[in-house]
């Protein structure tokens, strides 16, 4: 295994990690975008694009933005209240 090899590895594991014992969801969200990227650029490295780029762009893209949807509908992300408050 090579440096880089490596080090990828030990990102996936950190994200792994970090995605399970964090609390909040907007984190989880953009560490779970990061794990999708970090796998995409494995894919790669392991000479296989097809998955890389189905990875990135359904793991990192489609997917999140349907996670930060849903979090804003359920109102797990807060908008600029002082706006909002103004328009009433």
């Amino acid at each position: 295994m090579t440096f880089v090899h490596i080090v990828l590895l030990g990102m996936l594991i950190v994200c792994a990690l970090s995605v399970s014992l964090t609390r909040n969801l907007l984190t989880s969200l953009i560490v779970y975008m990061s794990y999708s990227l970090i796998m995409a650029v494995i894919w790669m490295l392991m000479e296989s694009p097809d998955l890389a780029i189905t990875e990135a762009a359904v793991g990192a893209g489609i997917t999140s933005v349907l996670f930060f949807v849903t979090l804003k509908k359920i109102h797990a992300i807060k908008g600029d209240s002082g706006r909002e408050q103004a328009e009433k």
